[in-house]
């Protein structure tokens, strides 16, 4: 336990030594503050000038053209530098051919959209079809405001059919809303920003990315220790002295430990930035502490995993082809992390939350997303994942001990099951 201690402390001082290490462990702060600030300015910024967008309409209906091609050029009055232009597409002896040639100038580029107004729009029986082509990500917010614009013109002229003002019709469904959260004293209570709302559906993310960043991050500096210290021979010294168990248990609790700080740092950066933003965020101190326990859990599960691939390979570029399987498996629920925290006791994150490798991650983003989440589940997680780090600690020892002084070709699977095998 001694070497493995002082194997620990050493990784831990060489890490804090190097200046690569440093300067991004400074600087992650720091850009996560500058994005925070940025991102909260930019809400606020009106877009940058862009060509006006033409819509090509054909109106069936004979009523509504007007009505659009006016509201069209009071949007454009207000708005000079992202103007949306109305363009009549017509043909009376031929609705049909008025329809080929409005697709072929939308093909062409002549026009940016292309709508077709059905003849009784009005009355409710027809619709309004919207024709695109190849859309660009940047157009999709202009779209949809001259979609907006023509819908609101059909309902105008609806109210009007009806004779129901629409400025009453307006006024009746405006419900003005504010969000209050009140505290735990009778008199305590807060208006509560758009902002933190948004805040509060991150923070779940946050705490299952900076699980991931920690592993990843952090791991992949025992992946490169190791093959290092291979590729240079110094490995075969620090084996004088020291047995191959020692040696791989030393190196993953010591960038447990660069682990911890370094999220410590980036956690309390990104609580301070949030207060400093008047953003109020309420986290508790348990969901602190299941922040340790999964991270140290998931760290040496995946640096077990990280050392024994270290061990089998000579170079970094054929550790890239190992490893690809367990990044692609903790992708997982990155992709699915919105449908886990709408949904954190349904069956998928259940399941979930018992696949070892994601465990961490996945319980991370129940727990901050529910209050709810059942004890037993959190119990035997973190017991599951406690009895899948032994199985990998042990694993990784074996093929550590095994390939660790083997230069060369990289062993195959079926080498690496034989020498489990013999063990």
């Amino acid at each position: 336990m001694r070497n493995i201690l002082v194997i620990a402390r050493c990784e831990f001082i060489e890490m804090l030594k190097t200046k690569t290490f440093v300067i991004s462990t400074l600087f992650a702060p720091l850009i996560m503050g500058g994005i925070m600030y940025f991102s909260s300015k930019l809400v606020t910024q009106p877009p940058g000038a862009r060509a006006p967008f033409i819509v090509g309409v054909t109106d069936l209906s004979g009523g509504l053209a007007g009505d659009i091609e006016g509201r069209f050029a009071e949007y454009s009055k207000k708005n000079s530098d992202r103007q949306i232009l109305f363009r009549a597409i017509e043909n009376a002896n031929d609705p049909n051919a008025a329809q080929k040639q409005g697709k072929a100038d939308l093909r062409a580029g002549g026009i940016n959209a292309y709508a077709v107004i059905d003849k009784d729009i009005i009355s409710g029986a027809g619709k309004m079809s919207l024709y695109t082509y190849k859309t660009k990500p940047s157009d999709m917010d202009i779209f949809q405001t001259a979609e907006n614009m023509m819908t609101g013109a059909a309902v105008e002229q609806r109210c009007n059919a009806k004779n129901i003002s629409s400025s009453l019709l307006r006024e009746i469904r405006y419900v003005p809303t504010e969000h209050v959260e009140i505290g735990e004293s009778a008199n305590q209570q807060r208006v509560q920003k758009q902002a933190e709302m948004i805040t509060r559906m991150m923070v779940p993310f946050f705490f299952m990315f900076m699980i991931y960043m920690g592993i990843m991050v952090i791991g992949q500096q025992i992946l490169s220790s190791v093959i290092e210290e291979k590729s240079s021979r110094i490995i075969e010294i620090l084996l004088s002295a020291v047995s191959p168990f020692e040696l791989m248990a030393g190196k993953i609790l010591g960038l447990t430990g660069i682990g911890l700080a370094v999220m410590a740092l980036w956690t309390a950066t990104a609580y301070g930035t949030a207060r400093w933003q008047g953003l109020a965020v309420d986290i508790s101190g348990m969901m602190f502490f299941y922040l340790v326990v999964y991270y140290i859990l998931g760290f040496v599960f995946f640096g077990a995993l990280l050392a024994g691939i270290g061990a089998v390979c000579n170079t970094l570029k054929e550790s890239q082809s190992l490893m690809t399987p367990a990044v692609m498996i903790c992708i997982v629920p990155m992709i699915s992390w919105f449908n886990l925290v709408q949904s954190p006791n349904g069956l998928f994150a259940r399941v979930l939350s018992f696949i070892p490798p994601i465990t961490p991650l996945v319980m991370m983003l129940r727990l901050s997303a529910a209050s709810n989440i059942p004890i037993v589940e959190i119990v035997v997680s973190i017991v599951l994942m406690a009895v899948s780090v032994l199985v990998a600690v042990w694993v990784a020892a074996k093929v550590f001990r095994a390939g660790i002084l083997m230069y060369g070709k990289r062993p195959s699977f079926r080498e690496i099951f034989r020498w489990l095998r013999q063990s």
